[in-house]
């Protein structure tokens, strides 16, 4: 049976790339940056530490 772990959106503004973020363990929490590297970079960071701190 597949449960749902993260719901991540991606939104571009006129000036930033924004990533949100909703988990259970976490709840809901935003990023911004200039690029999409560096929101990706942030969201990527966050959830390895969510991930890596429940197992």
């Amino acid at each position: 049976m597949e449960e749902s772990l993260v719901n991540v959106e991606f939104l571009k503004s006129s000036n930033n790339f924004i990533a949100r973020i909703q988990s259970e363990l976490g709840g809901l929490r935003e990023y911004k940056a200039g690029n999409f590297e560096e929101v990706l970079e942030q969201v990527i960071i966050d959830l390895q530490e969510e991930f890596e701190g429940s197992g």
